[in-house]
């Protein structure tokens, strides 16, 4: 592991490194990581427009099945870009806390649009006209996982008014499958607003392991053929409680 960028802001421990193996490949590989050893993005610097996570390329699916001639998106969690790089076709607005990972991923992992905006996300999306986005996408963590602000149900439905009536809402999360009380709650929740919501999860080695899952929720019937979602099945969460601000 080679060590190019280390340094602790006032969002993140960040670190960016580089790597001759990635999920048991060969390679060449860059990696920008968080706190506790959690990926946030990661480039094949030999095919540097090779999207690596599985759980951007299921996303990606998702948008392009329900609604092939998507053009706005609003993304909160930059990374390293890895979506709105794979999709500069569209017009993306993305938002991120963080000031010096946007910078990072210019400088270390080539991002060269100029679509992003630094503040909180919530914020920056509730300063947006109603009924403009085809999707919003929730890609942001802290050390604690998924914000509360960006899974309550004040923000599903403040999302739900900047979509067009075709509109959906993807959020990338953490859990542990079925069982998960805090994923269930974010499902029952999403569901208060959106009338059709799927969820997904990438199966994970051991029962009690953390696992990437995708929640989609939208006006009508989520398509998706499960051979183009990189390895996510779908799953059903259990019944949970509305989250609210004040939790």
């Amino acid at each position: 592991m080679d060590v190019l960028f280390k340094e602790l802001t006032a969002h993140h421990d960040i670190t960016i490194y580089d790597t001759d193996t990635f999920a048991g490949e060969k390679g060449r590989f860059r990696i920008l990581e968080f706190s506790n050893h959690a990926m946030q993005g990661a480039m094949d610097l030999r095919q540097p427009d090779r999207v690596l996570f599985e759980y951007p390329r299921a996303m990606i699916h998702l948008m392009q099945a329900n609604n092939h001639s998507f053009q706005r998106v609003f993304l909160i969690g930059h990374g390293i870009g890895s979506i709105a790089s794979h999709l500069k076709e569209k017009r993306f607005t993305v938002a991120e806390l963080d000031e010096h990972v946007v910078a990072l991923s210019r400088r270390y992992f080539g991002y060269s649009q100029d679509n992003v905006r630094i503040g909180d996300g919530r914020q920056l999306l509730r300063e947006e006209s109603a009924s403009t986005y085809d999707y919003i996408l929730v890609d942001a963590f802290t050390e604690k996982g998924t914000p509360l602000s960006l899974t309550s149900l004040s923000f599903f439905q403040m999302a739900a008014q900047k979509l067009d009536a075709e509109g959906a809402i993807l959020l990338n999360l953490m859990g542990k499958g079925e069982q998960d009380p805090l994923l269930a709650a974010i499902h029952t929740t999403l569901h208060e607003v959106f009338p059709y919501v799927k969820a997904y999860k990438l199966p994970s080695e051991g029962r009690r392991d953390p696992q990437n899952i995708i929640l989609m929720g939208q006006n009508k019937p989520i398509t998706a053929n499960l051979r183009q979602m990189a390895g996510f099945v779908e799953m059903m969460p259990g019944y949970g409680h509305i989250l609210m601000d004040n939790e």
